[in-house]
Protein backbone atom coordinates (compact mmCIF):
# COMPACT_ATOMS: atom_id res chain seq x y z
CA UNK A 1 0.00 0.00 0.00
CA UNK A 2 1.60 3.47 -1.25
CA UNK A 3 1.02 5.90 1.74
CA UNK A 4 1.24 9.69 0.66
CA UNK A 5 1.28 11.78 4.21
CA UNK A 6 -0.70 15.25 4.15
CA UNK A 7 0.72 17.59 6.70
CA UNK A 8 4.46 17.72 8.67
CA UNK A 9 3.84 19.00 12.13
CA UNK A 10 4.11 16.86 15.20
CA UNK A 11 1.99 13.93 14.26
CA UNK A 12 3.16 13.60 10.86
CA UNK A 13 7.21 14.16 12.28
CA UNK A 14 6.41 10.61 14.18
CA UNK A 15 4.26 9.02 12.30
CA UNK A 16 6.10 9.09 8.78
CA UNK A 17 9.03 7.77 10.26
CA UNK A 18 7.15 4.80 12.46
CA UNK A 19 5.42 3.94 9.02
CA UNK A 20 8.83 3.69 6.73
CA UNK A 21 10.55 1.78 9.70
CA UNK A 22 7.12 -0.72 9.64
CA UNK A 23 7.72 -1.31 5.92
CA UNK A 24 4.81 0.93 4.75
CA UNK A 25 5.84 2.25 1.26
CA UNK A 26 5.43 6.06 2.03
CA UNK A 27 5.63 7.51 -1.19
CA UNK A 28 5.12 11.51 -0.46
CA UNK A 29 5.01 13.91 1.89
CA UNK A 30 3.10 17.32 1.37
CA UNK A 31 3.20 20.43 3.84
CA UNK A 32 1.96 24.45 2.96
CA UNK A 33 5.24 24.70 3.66
CA UNK A 34 8.23 23.56 1.64
CA UNK A 35 10.92 23.46 4.25
CA UNK A 36 8.28 21.35 6.57
CA UNK A 37 7.93 19.34 3.38
CA UNK A 38 11.35 18.48 2.78
CA UNK A 39 13.09 18.10 6.26
CA UNK A 40 10.57 15.20 6.57
CA UNK A 41 10.65 13.97 3.02
CA UNK A 42 14.60 13.85 3.86
CA UNK A 43 13.93 11.58 7.21
CA UNK A 44 12.36 9.34 5.20
CA UNK A 45 14.20 9.29 1.88
CA UNK A 46 10.88 10.15 -0.55
CA UNK A 47 9.80 12.69 -2.43
CA UNK A 48 8.09 15.90 -1.26
CA UNK A 49 5.22 18.37 -2.64
CA UNK A 50 3.78 21.84 -1.02
CA UNK A 51 1.71 24.62 -1.49
CA UNK A 52 -1.44 23.95 -3.33
CA UNK A 53 -2.94 20.66 -2.97
CA UNK A 54 -3.23 19.92 -6.52
CA UNK A 55 0.19 18.95 -6.53
CA UNK A 56 0.23 16.07 -4.30
CA UNK A 57 0.79 12.58 -6.25
CA UNK A 58 -2.66 10.69 -7.54
CA UNK A 59 -0.41 7.49 -7.34
CA UNK A 60 -1.10 6.89 -3.49
CA UNK A 61 -3.75 4.08 -2.14
CA UNK A 62 -3.95 6.08 1.30
CA UNK A 63 -3.82 9.35 2.44
CA UNK A 64 -2.95 10.14 5.90
CA UNK A 65 -4.21 13.43 6.80
CA UNK A 66 -2.23 15.03 9.84
CA UNK A 67 -3.21 18.74 9.35
CA UNK A 68 -4.61 21.13 12.37
CA UNK A 69 -8.38 20.35 12.58
CA UNK A 70 -9.63 23.90 11.32
CA UNK A 71 -7.85 23.12 8.12
CA UNK A 72 -9.31 19.18 8.02
CA UNK A 73 -12.49 20.11 6.06
CA UNK A 74 -10.84 22.56 3.38
CA UNK A 75 -7.90 20.09 2.85
CA UNK A 76 -10.30 16.76 2.31
CA UNK A 77 -12.11 18.86 -0.33
CA UNK A 78 -9.03 19.42 -2.25
CA UNK A 79 -7.48 16.28 -1.48
CA UNK A 80 -10.61 14.46 -3.02
CA UNK A 81 -10.59 16.25 -6.69
CA UNK A 82 -8.57 13.36 -8.79
CA UNK A 83 -8.24 10.94 -6.01
CA UNK A 84 -11.67 9.93 -5.61
CA UNK A 85 -10.74 5.89 -5.56
CA UNK A 86 -8.37 6.24 -2.66
CA UNK A 87 -8.42 5.57 0.94
CA UNK A 88 -7.86 9.15 2.99
CA UNK A 89 -8.13 9.09 7.19
CA UNK A 90 -7.37 11.86 9.63
CA UNK A 91 -5.53 11.10 12.20
CA UNK A 92 -7.35 14.20 14.90
CA UNK A 93 -9.09 12.92 17.80
CA UNK A 94 -12.43 15.03 17.92
CA UNK A 95 -12.86 15.68 14.22
CA UNK A 96 -15.84 13.28 13.05
CA UNK A 97 -15.45 10.62 10.13
CA UNK A 98 -18.75 12.69 8.22
CA UNK A 99 -15.95 14.90 7.02
CA UNK A 100 -15.20 12.65 4.40
CA UNK A 101 -19.27 12.30 3.39
CA UNK A 102 -19.79 16.09 3.44
CA UNK A 103 -16.78 16.23 1.09
CA UNK A 104 -18.41 13.80 -0.80
CA UNK A 105 -15.61 11.41 -0.88
CA UNK A 106 -16.58 7.83 -0.24
CA UNK A 107 -14.25 6.25 1.22
CA UNK A 108 -12.95 7.65 4.41
CA UNK A 109 -11.38 7.18 7.96
CA UNK A 110 -9.71 8.11 11.03
CA UNK A 111 -6.64 6.55 11.74
CA UNK A 112 -5.99 8.34 15.65
CA UNK A 113 -2.60 7.68 17.51
CA UNK A 114 -3.90 8.34 20.98
CA UNK A 115 -0.01 10.11 22.55
CA UNK A 116 1.13 13.49 22.98
CA UNK A 117 3.81 14.62 19.87
CA UNK A 118 6.65 16.23 19.78
CA UNK A 119 9.61 16.97 16.99
CA UNK A 120 12.13 16.49 19.68
CA UNK A 121 10.89 13.33 20.88
CA UNK A 122 10.37 10.27 19.21
CA UNK A 123 7.76 7.80 20.39
CA UNK A 124 7.53 4.66 20.60
CA UNK A 125 4.73 3.36 18.98
CA UNK A 126 4.74 -0.40 20.31
CA UNK A 127 2.79 1.65 23.22
CA UNK A 128 0.32 3.81 21.33
CA UNK A 129 -3.40 3.03 21.20
CA UNK A 130 -4.55 3.45 18.08
CA UNK A 131 -8.33 4.05 17.57
CA UNK A 132 -9.75 3.45 14.26
CA UNK A 133 -13.14 4.18 11.92
CA UNK A 134 -13.42 4.27 8.77
CA UNK A 135 -16.89 4.18 5.93
CA UNK A 136 -16.20 0.62 4.76
CA UNK A 137 -15.58 -2.39 6.89
CA UNK A 138 -12.72 -3.40 4.09
CA UNK A 139 -10.84 -0.16 4.72
CA UNK A 140 -11.22 -0.14 8.87
CA UNK A 141 -9.36 -3.64 8.50
CA UNK A 142 -6.71 -2.34 6.13
CA UNK A 143 -6.30 0.61 8.48
CA UNK A 144 -6.33 -1.98 11.57
CA UNK A 145 -3.54 -3.88 9.65
CA UNK A 146 -1.75 -0.30 9.47
CA UNK A 147 -2.01 0.43 13.19
CA UNK A 148 -0.98 -3.28 14.07
CA UNK A 149 2.39 -3.05 12.04
CA UNK A 150 3.24 -0.07 14.11
CA UNK A 151 2.21 -1.63 17.64
CA UNK A 152 3.16 -5.15 17.13
CA UNK A 153 0.20 -5.83 19.13
CA UNK A 154 -3.47 -5.69 18.29
CA UNK A 155 -4.75 -5.23 21.91
CA UNK A 156 -3.50 -1.87 20.58
CA UNK A 157 -5.63 -1.33 18.62
CA UNK A 158 -9.61 -0.20 18.75
CA UNK A 159 -12.55 -0.24 16.92
CA UNK A 160 -14.21 3.47 17.52
CA UNK A 161 -16.93 5.66 16.50
CA UNK A 162 -17.01 9.42 16.34
CA UNK A 163 -18.47 9.88 18.91
CA UNK A 164 -16.52 7.79 21.58
CA UNK A 165 -13.17 9.17 20.16
CA UNK A 166 -14.43 12.78 20.83
CA UNK A 167 -15.13 11.67 24.38
CA UNK A 168 -11.41 9.92 24.68
CA UNK A 169 -9.74 13.38 23.25
CA UNK A 170 -11.61 15.40 25.63
CA UNK A 171 -10.50 12.86 28.77
CA UNK A 172 -7.06 13.07 26.79
CA UNK A 173 -6.82 16.47 27.17
CA UNK A 174 -7.49 16.51 31.29
CA UNK A 175 -4.92 13.65 31.44
CA UNK A 176 -2.40 15.27 29.18
CA UNK A 177 -2.67 18.94 28.23
CA UNK A 178 -3.64 20.20 31.31
CA UNK A 179 -1.90 17.98 33.39
CA UNK A 180 1.60 19.19 31.83
CA UNK A 181 0.19 22.78 32.02
CA UNK A 182 0.01 22.30 35.72
CA UNK A 183 3.78 21.46 35.30
CA UNK A 184 3.99 25.06 33.40
CA UNK A 185 2.44 26.80 36.89
CA UNK A 186 4.75 24.36 38.95
CA UNK A 187 7.42 25.75 36.90
CA UNK A 188 6.71 29.51 37.67
CA UNK A 189 5.83 29.04 41.29
CA UNK A 190 9.80 26.92 41.61
CA UNK A 191 11.62 29.90 39.69
CA UNK A 192 10.26 32.40 42.40
CA UNK A 193 12.18 30.69 45.22
CA UNK A 194 14.86 30.31 42.31
CA UNK A 195 14.58 26.21 41.76
CA UNK A 196 14.65 23.97 38.82
CA UNK A 197 11.91 22.27 37.78
CA UNK A 198 14.20 19.13 37.90
CA UNK A 199 13.61 18.87 41.45
CA UNK A 200 9.91 17.95 40.85
CA UNK A 201 10.69 14.96 38.19
CA UNK A 202 11.18 12.01 40.78
CA UNK A 203 7.75 13.00 42.08
CA UNK A 204 6.14 13.54 38.81
CA UNK A 205 7.69 10.00 38.16
CA UNK A 206 6.45 8.58 40.81
CA UNK A 207 3.15 9.94 40.46
CA UNK A 208 2.67 8.69 37.14
CA UNK A 209 3.75 5.17 37.95
CA UNK A 210 1.29 4.67 40.85
CA UNK A 211 -1.40 4.98 37.93
CA UNK A 212 -0.04 1.69 36.48
CA UNK A 213 -1.07 0.05 39.59
CA UNK A 214 -4.21 2.28 41.44
CA UNK A 215 -7.08 3.80 39.99
CA UNK A 216 -5.79 7.73 39.95
CA UNK A 217 -9.00 8.45 43.05
CA UNK A 218 -6.87 5.83 45.10
CA UNK A 219 -3.71 7.11 44.07
CA UNK A 220 -4.55 10.84 45.05
CA UNK A 221 -2.14 11.98 48.12
CA UNK A 222 -1.84 15.91 49.65
CA UNK A 223 -3.09 19.22 51.49
CA UNK A 224 -6.92 18.70 49.92
CA UNK A 225 -7.70 15.08 49.85
CA UNK A 226 -6.38 15.73 53.94
CA UNK A 227 -8.81 18.54 53.96
CA UNK A 228 -5.92 20.19 55.82
CA UNK A 229 -7.18 23.69 55.59
CA UNK A 230 -4.15 25.00 57.73
CA UNK A 231 -1.61 24.50 54.77
CA UNK A 232 -3.83 25.16 51.96
CA UNK A 233 -4.61 28.86 53.71
CA UNK A 234 -0.97 29.25 53.83
CA UNK A 235 -0.83 28.05 50.02
CA UNK A 236 -3.48 30.56 48.77
CA UNK A 237 -2.75 33.21 51.00
CA UNK A 238 1.13 32.79 48.98
CA UNK A 239 -0.74 33.17 46.07
CA UNK A 240 -2.32 36.49 46.22
CA UNK A 241 -0.27 38.20 43.89
CA UNK A 242 -1.64 35.88 41.17
CA UNK A 243 -5.58 35.45 41.62
CA UNK A 244 -5.74 33.57 38.59
CA UNK A 245 -3.36 30.53 40.13
CA UNK A 246 -5.22 31.12 43.18
CA UNK A 247 -8.44 30.52 41.45
CA UNK A 248 -7.35 27.04 40.13
CA UNK A 249 -5.44 26.15 42.82
CA UNK A 250 -8.71 26.81 44.77
CA UNK A 251 -11.06 25.41 42.21
CA UNK A 252 -8.71 22.07 41.81
CA UNK A 253 -8.68 21.62 45.45
CA UNK A 254 -12.42 21.60 45.80
CA UNK A 255 -12.41 19.26 42.93
CA UNK A 256 -10.40 16.57 44.83
CA UNK A 257 -12.67 16.81 47.96
CA UNK A 258 -15.49 16.60 45.96
CA UNK A 259 -14.41 13.11 45.09
CA UNK A 260 -12.89 12.57 48.38
CA UNK A 261 -17.00 12.66 49.56
CA UNK A 262 -18.11 10.23 47.01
Amino acid sequence: MKVAIIGAGKVAWNLAPALYKSGAEVIEVWSKSRTSAEALANLIGCRYSWGALDVVTCEADLYLIAVKDAALPDVICCLHVGREQALMAHTAGSMPLSLFAEAGHGRGGVFYPMQTFSKEREVDFTKVHFFIEAAHEEDAELLTDLACALTDDEAFVHPSTSASRRQLHLAAVFACNFVNHCCTLANDVLADAGLEFSVLLPLVDETVAKLHQLPPVEAQTGPAVRHDENVMGVHRSMLVGKPELQEIYSLLSQSIQRYDKL
